[in-house]
């Protein structure tokens, strides 16, 4: 969780993991939500394309949290005349309440020694009820990370002791460049 790491790689362009669009499974997901009042949060959230869908689609309530600086100066720009709240800082250190956390791309960035914080921090975060939702990855990857690849069994045992399982499946309708190494997931607190 380094913020100078993370910032150097958005301005040198080491950015391998945007796809440049919403990310087709997530995007799915926004579209069957009809409570445009649901207060949202997009953590790691990057050049956030579906921030963007997400207000285009007449949602209120939406956060982007990123640690680093210039993502969040490029989003200022990009999302100018929108209510999208931008914060930069540490996850782990973010407080609030949010009916739904939209999961693309952040979880596969963090050491996995720094997993079990996630997934107990995501508690803290979720209102009762409230949905973790998106997309992880369904592979092992050779060279070091970030990106921490993960299975689905290894999701479960992680999860499952604090969190109903709603969804944990292959995804069928990833971007064709992640096809067949992603699951989607719609956990809820216990």
């Amino acid at each position: 969780m380094d913020s100078k790491y993370w910032n150097d790689r958005y301005l040198q362009e080491q950015t391998g993991w945007d796809m440049g669009m919403v990310s087709p499974p997530l995007k799915a997901y926004v579209d069957q939500l009809s409570d445009k009042e649901l207060r949202i949060l997009i953590p790691g959230g990057g050049n956030s394309y579906e921030a963007e869908y997400l207000w285009n689609q007449g949602f209120k309530h939406i956060t982007v949290l990123d640690i680093a600086p210039i993502v969040i100066e490029r989003l200022r720009s990009r999302l100018m005349g929108t209510a999208i709240q931008l914060l930069e800082g540490d996850f782990f250190q973010h407080k609030g309440q949010y009916d739904i956390i939209l999961e693309q791309t952040f979880f596969c960035a963090l050491e996995p020694v720094m997993r079990p914080d996630y997934a107990r921090h995501m508690l803290t975060l979720l209102a009762p009820g409230g949905h973790l939702a998106g997309v992880m990855f369904d592979r092992v990857f050779e060279r070091p990370g970030p990106p921490f690849g993960g299975t689905e069994e290894e999701y479960r045992a992680l999860f499952s002791p604090n969190y109903q399982i709603k969804t944990l499946a292959p995804c069928y309708n990833s971007h064709p460049a992640r096809q067949g190494s992603e699951v989607f997931i719609n956990f809820i607190p216990k």
